[in-house]
């Protein structure tokens, strides 16, 4: 199944700034991981902002909520999910 899914990552102003490069640096590698596996699809910055637009394409909603969920800037992230589904007019 392929999903929309928008991340807005809201990290506290006091969060300690080592810390916070260690998550990014988590996250990165967890993000590229899952990219490589086909698993995360698609991945753009959303310019202006501390955000992205991604496509997964999973097996169920069970295993996105677990990708999500396990992602180490999890607990700073506003997230928005959109199952998608083929268009009658796609060409491809």
């Amino acid at each position: 199944m392929l999903y929309c899914v928008q991340m807005d990552v809201r990290v506290p102003p006091d969060m300690d700034r080592e810390a916070f490069e260690r998550l990014k640096a988590e996250e990165k590698t967890v993000a590229q991981a899952l990219q490589r596996d086909g698993r995360w699809r698609h991945l753009w910055r959303v310019a202006g902002r501390y955000a992205n637009i991604s496509v997964f394409d999973v097996a169920d909603h069970d295993e996105l909520h677990g990708i999500l969920s396990a992602l180490p800037l999890f607990p700073f992230m506003e997230i928005t999910v959109t199952p998608l589904a083929r268009h009658p007019s796609a060409i491809d």
